[in-house]
C-alpha cells in the first residue's frame, strides 16, 4: 500500500501557481546556460534526515512518528522503509538519494552481522533504483554514532577501532560500488579533538591520512574510480575537527598526497559555523580544482549550532549558483538536501512541502544567477577592479618577471602608488537586488 496515496508526482506549474505540491520554479527540461536545470542540479535526497528523522534534538525526545514504520529494528522494517523513501523520491522527482551504512540498515551484534543486515536491505535499494532509475549521489559509514567512535575512527587513540573503521568503510565502499554511487563521503564526525592535554595532534592527523590513502587503495583493487568527498565541518560534536573548512582540508589533502582523487562536499551550516559564508567556502575550493558536491541546507544564526534547515533564502541559493557556475558546475557531484524538517512539523506532507521549497529556491537562484552573469555587469566591474593587472607592471609581475629588487627600484622612481578605485560595495548589493 503507498505511504502517500493522496499524491501524485510533482509537477512544475510555473510562479504564478499556488499549488503547495507543485514547482513554481524549478522546471527539470528548462535550459540554462547550454545544461538542464535537472543537469545542473542532480537533487538527492538524504535518507538519514528524512527517512530515519524522528524530530528529537539535544534538548528534547523524538516527536514524529511514521505509519510505515512498525516501532521494530528489525531487516523487515528497514526493507519497507526503503520503498517508502523510492516513492517519495519518485513521485518528488529527485534523481538521486544518499546514505549512511547505519542510516539503511540496523547495526548487528557483530560486524559480521552488520555486513549481513547490510546486504539484506542493498538487495531491496537495488531492485528499487532498478525499478524508478533514481541513482546513489553517494554512500558513506556512520562511525560517529556508535559507542566504540566515542575517540574518534580514524583519529582513535586505540587501534583497534581504527581496524574496525577501515573494515566497516571497506564494507560500505563495495556497497556504494554496487549500488552504482557516483561519490564516496568522508565526514570525520568525531576526527578531532575536546581536549589538546589528552590529544597526540600531528599522529592522529597522520593516522587520517594514512586511512584516507587505504581507501584510495582499496578503491582500485574493486574498481571504484567514483570520487572521494570530505565534508569541511569545524565542530560538533568534537570542539575541534581536523576538517574544519575547505582551506584546511585542501591543505590536509595536499599534505598527505590525496589532491588527484578527492574533492570536496561543501554545506551551508558547517560554512557558517566556521565563520564564513557558503559562498566563501564555495569559490575557495572551486579556486583549488576541489569543488564536488554540496549539501544544501542553511542555520538560524540566532541559535549558533548545526540545525540543519531546508534552504529557502534566495539570496543565499543566488550565491551559492554564482560560485557554483563560475567553477563549471559540480560535475559528478549534486545538490544534496542534508536538511531536516522542524520538530514542530510532525505531518508526512510536510517533507513534500520542505523538498518543493528547497528544489524551488536553488532552481530561481539559478536563473538569477545565470542573469546576472548574462548582463555582464559583475564581471565587467571584477575587470576593471583588476585592470591594473591585466598590462604593464601587473601583468609582469603574474608572469613572474619580477622580485623584490625590480619592484623596489620601480616604486623608488615611481615615488607614490597610483590611488585606489572604490570598492562600490553598496552599488554592487543593489546591483545584485535588481536581478532578486
Amino acid at each position: 500500500m503507498p505511504a502517500f496515496p493522496d499524491v501524485s508526482k510533482i509537477k512544475y506549474e510555473g510562479p504564478d501557481s499556488t499549488n503547495p505540491l507543485a514547482f513554481r520554479w524549478y522546471n527539470e527540461d528548462e535550459i540554462v546556460e547550454g545544461k538542464s536545470m535537472k543537469d545542473h542540479m542532480r537533487f538527492s535526497v538524504v535518507y538519514w534526515h528524512t527517512f530515519r528523522g524522528d524530530g528529537s534534538d539535544p534538548f528534547g525526545m523524538p516527536t514524529i512518528e511514521r505509519a510505515w514504520e512498525d516501532g521494530t529494528d528489525s531487516i523487515e522494517n528497514a526493507q519497507n522503509r526503503v520503498r517508502v523513501a523510492f516513492e517519495f523520491m519518485e513521485k518528488l522527482g529527485a534523481p538521486f538519494y544518499a546514505f549512511h551504512d547505519r542510516d539503511v540498515a540496523p547495526e548487528g551484534a557483530t560486524l559480521a552481522q552488520s555486513h549481513a543486515n547490510l546486504d539484506a536491505v542493498v538487495d531491496v535499494l537495488e531492485q528499487e533504483q532498478q525499478r524508478t532509475g533514481i541513482k546513489l549521489l553517494w554512500g558513506t559509514a556512520n562511525m560517529f554514532s556508535n559507542p566504540r567512535f566515542m575517540h574518534g575512527a580514524a583519529t582513535s587513540c586505540n587501534a583497534d577501532i581504527f581496524a574496525y573503521a577501515a573494515a566497516q568503510v571497506k564494507k560500505a565502499m563495495e556497497v556504494t560500488k554496487r549500488l552504482g554511487g557516483e561519490n564516496y563521503v568522508f565526514w570525520g564526525g568525531r576526527e578531532g579533538y575536546m581536549n589538546l592535554y589528552n590529544t597526540d595532534m600531528k599522529r592522529e592527523m597522520d593516522h587520517l591520512g594514512q586511512f584516507l590513502n587505504m581507501a584510495v587503495d582499496y578503491s582500485k583493487t574493486i574498481d571504484f574510480e567514483g570520487t572521494f568527498l570530505i565534508e569541511p565541518k569545524p565542530k560538533e560534536p568534537t570542539k575541534h575537527q581536523y576538517d574544519s573548512d575547505a582551506a584546511a582540508c585542501i591543505n590536509f589533502l595536499r599534505a598527505y598526497g590525496l589532491m588527484d582523487r578527492f574533492k570536496l562536499n561543501i554545506e551551508t551550516n558547517h560554512a557558517t559555523l566556521a565563520g564564513h559564508s557558503m559562498m566563501h567556502e564555495l569559490d575557495y575550493a572551486g579556486s583549488q580544482g576541489c569543488l564536488g558536491s554540496i549539501d544544501a541546507n542553511t542555520g538560524d544564526l540566532l541559535l549558533g549550532w548545526d540545525t540543519d534547515q531546508f534552504p529557502t533564502d534566495i539570496y543565499l541559493t543566488t550565491r551559492c549558483m554564482l560560485a557554483i557556475l563560475k567553477h563549471g558546475g559540480l560535475g559528478a557531484g549534486g545538490v544534496n538536501f542534508d536538511a531536516k524538517l522542524r520538530r514542530e512539523s510532525t505531518d508526512p506532507m510536510d517533507l513534500f512541502h520542505a523538498h518543493i521549497g528547497g528544489m524551488d529556491s536553488f532552481a530561481r537562484g539559478l536563473k538569477i544567477a545565470a542573469a546576472i552573469r548574462a548582463d555582464g555587469g559583475l564581471q565587467n566591474f571584477l575587470d576593471e577592479r583588476y585592470g591594473s593587472w591585466n598590462t604593464g607592471l601587473g601583468a609582469d609581475i603574474e608572469a613572474g618577471k619580477h622580485n623584490f629588487e625590480s619592484l623596489s627600484a620601480y616604486m623608488l622612481e615611481k615615488g607614490e602608488a597610483d590611488a585606489n578605485s572604490s570598492g562600490r560595495q553598496e552599488y554592487l548589493e543593489n546591483y545584485i537586488n535588481r536581478f532578486v
